[in-house]
C-alpha cells in the first residue's frame, strides 16, 4: 500500500481522476469505492444516493451523489457497465466509507462492458503519486 502525504492508496487498485477506485474481482466484475483522499476531504459522510441494480453507468459520468457536513459531491463511475450490486449497508450508515474506504465502505459492483479499453484511463502504482500530489495542491489552493 502506498502512503502518499498521509493518504492510503493500495497498489492493487486502479484509480479514476474523479476519486473513485476499482478492484477487479475474480469473476471479472468490478468493485467500486471512493479513495482515501476524497473521503477525508469530504469529512463525515452523512448520505449517499446510488444508482439501482440493473442501471447502466458510463466511465467518467456521474452515477451518484455523496453528502457530508461540508459539501455535496459526486460519485463518478470509473468504468462503464451494469450495476449488479450496491452496498446496502451504506444506506443505514454511509460513514462506513470514512471508516473503511477500501474494504467495508465499497459502494457498488459493476459488470464492466469496456474494461480493456477503459483501464488505460485509470491510474495505478507509480502513476498514482504524481496525480495525487496535484490533487492535494489543488485542494490546498482552494482552501486559501
Amino acid at each position: 500500500m502506498a502512503l502518499i502525504k498521509g493518504y492510503n492508496f493500495p497498489d492493487e487498485l486502479f484509480y479514476h481522476k474523479e476519486h473513485s477506485w476499482i478492484m477487479i474481482e475474480p469473476n471479472g466484475n468490478i468493485r467500486v469505492g471512493l479513495n482515501d483522499f476524497y473521503q477525508k476531504s469530504a469529512g463525515d459522510i452523512t448520505n449517499i444516493d446510488l444508482p439501482f441494480e440493473g442501471d447502466t453507468v458510463t466511465q467518467g459520468k456521474t452515477c451518484g451523489r455523496i453528502e457530508s457536513g461540508k459539501w455535496i459531491g459526486k460519485l463518478v463511475s470509473p468504468v462503464s457497465g451494469e450495476v449488479v450490486e450496491i452496498n446496502i449497508d451504506l444506506e443505514i450508515d454511509p460513514s462506513i466509507i470514512n471508516k473503511s474506504p477500501y474494504k467495508k465502505g465499497w459502494i457498488l459492483i459493476l459488470k464492466p462492458n469496456k474494461l480493456d479499453e477503459e483501464l488505460k484511463n485509470l491510474f495505478q502504482a507509480d502513476k498514482v503519486k504524481p496525480w495525487l500530489k496535484q490533487e492535494i495542491q489543488k485542494a490546498e489552493k482552494n482552501k486559501k
